[in-house]
Parts: C-alpha cells; sequence; structure tokens
C-alpha cells in the first residue's frame, strides 16, 4: 500500500463512518515509533505508522484511522477535538475508534514491565517498577499483579 492508497482509504472510511468528506492529506511517516498515528491540525494530515498495516494487518490500521479521522472532523467544524473534549470521547464511542493501538510485537521488548489486574484482566505496560501493594488498576480498582 503506497500513499494514494492511504489517502483512498482514509476517504471511503470518513465517507463511510462519518458521512462526512475528508479533504486533508494523508501519508505513511516511518519515523514514527511510539504511536500508529497522528493528526497534525496546522496542516490538516494525518500520518500513519506503516508498521501497523505490515505487522498487524489493514483492521488495525482502520482502527487508527477511525481514531485520527476522530481529531480530523471536529477539527474542522471548529468544535475540541483533543482527547479529554467531551465530544471527541462520544465521536470515538460512535464510531468505535480504538482510544489506544496495540502494541506492535517488533516493539514488545523486554524493557517493560507487564502488569495485570486480578479483577478485570486489563493490562499495564510500565519501564519502572510499582508497589503492587499501594497501586489499583484505574478501571476497577482491583489488585494488580507483575506478569514479566
Amino acid at each position: 500500500m503506497n500513499d494514494q492508497d492511504l489517502q483512498q482509504l482514509i476517504e471511503h472510511i470518513s465517507l463511510k463512518f462519518f458521512n462526512k468528506p475528508f479533504i486533508g492529506g494523508a501519508k505513511f511517516n516511518h519515523r514514527l515509533r511510539t504511536t500508529g498515528g497522528r493528526y497534525i491540525p496546522a496542516q490538516r494530515l494525518i500520518e500513519i505508522n506503516p508498521k501497523y498495516l505490515t505487522e498487524l494487518g489493514e483492521e488495525e490500521l482502520i482502527g487508527i484511522i477511525k481514531h485520527e479521522l476522530c481529531h480530523y472532523h471536529p477539527h474542522v467544524e471548529g468544535k475540541p477535538y483533543h482527547h479529554r473534549s467531551q465530544e471527541f470521547r462520544t465521536l470515538m464511542k460512535k464510531v468505535d475508534a480504538p482510544r489506544f493501538c496495540t502494541i506492535l510485537p517488533s516493539e514488545g521488548d523486554k524493557r517493560y514491565l507487564l502488569y495485570q489486574c486480578i479483577k478485570c484482566k486489563m493490562t499495564y505496560r510500565r519501564k519502572r517498577k510499582i508497589n503492587v501493594q499501594r497501586y489499583r488498576c484505574g478501571k476497577c480498582r482491583g489488585s494488580l499483579k507483575l506478569i514479566k
């Protein structure tokens, strides 16, 4: 898939899920490492990490595109478009876009520690060790355990 194919895919997803045209630009950015994609408001440009397409497939790519379009459309309309805004969050729920992208298999390295909630099985990835007696799950307040 090249940049033109990506542009067409984003235009198609925008019309299908948002019922609005996508007029901005889209391209792959090989320098993105810690994120699946980003929206640059000043240029109205969506950049996508190509590793997500090659390692996790088109389904994950579509989720990332939906997330970035949830930033794009409110910005174009003059509404709040940041993660903390209510408009952004309701739009994310409406189109079923993921809040975070999956960790790449190639990036899952041994420098990180994995913790899991005992109740809801939510996993947390941390660089520093935490005291599991003191900290709880942010979702359900359950106890955490170190996985690896």
